[in-house]
């Protein structure tokens, strides 16, 4: 498996997606989300999945855990999802696409996603987690694996998302964030081996 033998959508709402996520989050943060359907994508070959709808979640799945999009009120992933709507409504997309689009978004928390139910839910949920736990990163081939890294570096990912973790569990102790908090995120994080020097190999 190759990098260069992914599909990128090319879509305007594709190359929109990521005009909004570099304008709103930390290069670390769009690394993060390009990472994510790239894993993805690869856990996703043989299936039938939307490729569009994908790529455009993935790009906007951390996008409420910028301060502008932030929600004192709700998750950061319900928070993501109505941002979501809006950006895919200024697409043209269909309302039935604009709310898969924001379900995909909320479901990337979740521990499982359906794969019959949701198969781009599931693959964004599985593909989050390889990236930020490294739990599934075995089901990826190791010199894939270095090559994604090597053009999407990971960089100051690990502490941008647990402070943006530890804000979203003190002020809403009740959400997904605030559970991963408690189940001790940082030593996860840090022994990911997508952070240790020769995970790739």
């Amino acid at each position: 498996m190759r990098l260069d033998d992914l599909t990128f959508p090319d879509s305007p709402a594709c190359a929109n997606a990521v005009e909004v996520a570099t304008a709103f989050s930390s290069p670390a943060l769009v690394n993060h989300s390009i990472r994510a359907y790239v894993w993805a994508a690869a856990l996703g070959v043989g299936f039938e999945f939307d490729r569009e709808l994908l790529f455009v979640a993935a790009l906007l799945h951390d996008v409420g855990l910028v301060d502008v999009f932030d929600s004192h009120t709700v998750p950061f992933e319900n928070a993501g999802g109505s941002v979501a709507w809006v950006f895919a409504a200024g697409a043209g997309w269909p309302v039935d696409r604009r709310a898969r689009l924001s379900e995909v978004i909320v479901r990337h928390m979740w521990a499982e996603v359906d794969p019959v139910e949701d198969p781009e839910g599931h693959l964004l949920s599985r593909a989050t987690a390889i990236d930020i736990t490294g739990h599934g990163v075995d089901d990826l081939p190791g010199e894939f694996r270095a090559e994604v890294l090597a053009r999407y570096p990971r960089s100051t990912l690990v502490e941008e998302f647990l402070r943006c973790f530890a804000d979203q569990a003190e002020r809403k102790p009740d959400s997904a964030a605030g559970a991963a908090m408690r189940r001790d995120l940082a030593t996860r994080m840090a022994a990911n081996p997508l952070e240790r020097p020769g995970a790739d190999q």
